[in-house]
């Protein structure tokens, strides 16, 4: 058959289509099978839906104490979870932390996913002196730690949640770069790209069409990742009083304010530390799962 008819041309379409079709129905079945991810994402939805729903599903007003009922134990009468060192709601408190903490451990993810995976499909596809001065600038950054880079720039902006997250952006930034970076410079020497450049078709629409959809993959599932690492480094920072300011409801500011309850109340004083682990455990866990379920070979 003549693979220049259009004949052919729609078979081929089809065949892409269902090949496609085919890729996500097996790495949906492989994801649903793996019950440990599962698990997790379900809790991760939890906590999610528990942040967004909170002024709903939460029994007392969070900013609201009463000094009487300090640091009450877990299961106390009409707090779930006791109370904190003000006689705030423990439950309460924590539901409405996981607002500002999964918004300062996401954002700066995205924010660098968007910024990183652009210079380092640039920086892969261009190559060159444009790879080096990218990729050179983006190893001095390597060259100091995460926590000690980020409380650095946060300590020079100032304390604050923008300027926290924009600390934790410039962290993550290298490390996405470098894997977009090191995937496209993989697939810009692909046969089918190598065809597109030499049927005379612009480098924007090359990256556009063929890289981005090899390349987004495995950027995102190496971002979400980082999504965990990121709620540890802002937690961090709300805990030295580099990130969120009292009375607001942050759990890396709620280990801080009841550091001192360790003594007196250690089960309630460790209960953010317990959401920061489990949320962040539950972030690590879900970006192997989709790392397992879509290595798939058609």
């Amino acid at each position: 058959m003549n693979l220049n008819t259009p004949a052919a041309a729609t078979i081929d379409v089809a065949q892409v289509v269902l090949q496609s079709r085919g890729y996500w129905t097996t790495v949906w079945q492989r994801l649903s099978r793996d019950k440990v991810t599962v698990a997790f994402a379900v809790l991760l939805a939890l906590i999610v839906l528990s942040a967004i729903f909170a002024p709903w599903i939460t029994p007392h007003d969070p900013y609201k104490g009463n000094i009487l009922r300090r640091l009450k134990e877990i299961g106390y009468p009409g707090h779930l979870l006791g109370t904190d060192e003000t006689g705030r709601d423990m439950l309460t408190r924590l539901i409405y932390g996981g607002r500002l903490s999964l918004f300062m451990g996401v954002m700066p993810v995205v924010n660098a996913l968007a910024i990183g995976g652009l210079l380092g499909i640039i920086a892969g596809f261009v190559g060159g002196r444009i790879n080096m001065l990218i990729m050179r600038t983006m190893d001095i950054f390597y060259a100091f730690p995460s926590v000690l880079l980020a409380i650095a720039i946060s300590g020079a902006l100032g304390a604050g949640i923008g300027n926290a997250i924009l600390s934790l952006t410039i962290v993550f930034i290298p490390p996405i770069a470098r894997v977009a970076e090191s995937v496209t410079t993989q697939v810009r020497s692909l046969d089918y790209v190598e065809a597109a450049r030499a049927s005379g078709v612009s480098s924007a629409r090359i990256i556009r069409v063929h890289v981005l959809s090899n390349v987004l993959g495995t950027v995102f599932i190496y971002a979400t990742g980082l999504v965990s690492v990121s709620i540890i480094l802002a937690s961090g920072l709300s805990f030295l009083g580099l990130g969120t300011r009292p009375p607001e409801a942050e759990w890396g500011l709620m280990l801080n304010t009841l550091r001192q309850a360790i003594y007196v109340n250690p089960y309630v004083a460790a209960l953010p530390g317990v959401m920061i682990f489990m949320t962040s455990l539950s972030f690590n866990l879900l970006s192997d799962g989709l790392r397992s379920a879509m290595d798939v070979r058609l």
